[in-house]
């Protein structure tokens, strides 16, 4: 399983659209292709809600299964029919 940590995205300790966007658009989801995905989120900074959003949008494009959380208690938030 392949994870995303919210943390690689802080820009001075917070999630700050602009910079949250060119990371993104930097980023290679095809490196997520056919796999099951882990988005971990940051414990002590707020995420908002159009973070997971945008991260979910580009990951469905390729990924088979994505999950929110932690390992052992994952909350699946996409299946790709087959």
């Amino acid at each position: 399983m392949e994870t995303i940590l919210l943390d690689d995205f802080l820009d001075n300790g917070i999630i700050r659209e602009k910079s949250f966007r060119e990371k993104i658009d930097a980023m290679d989801f095809n490196l997520f292709n056919k796999k099951k995905v882990i988005i971990k989120g940051c414990a002590g900074v707020p995420v908002p809600t159009w973070a997971y959003l945008i991260i979910v949008a580009n990951l469905a494009q390729v990924a088979d299964k994505i999950y929110f959380g932690e390992p052992r208690h994952a909350v699946k938030i996409f299946n790709r029919d087959k």
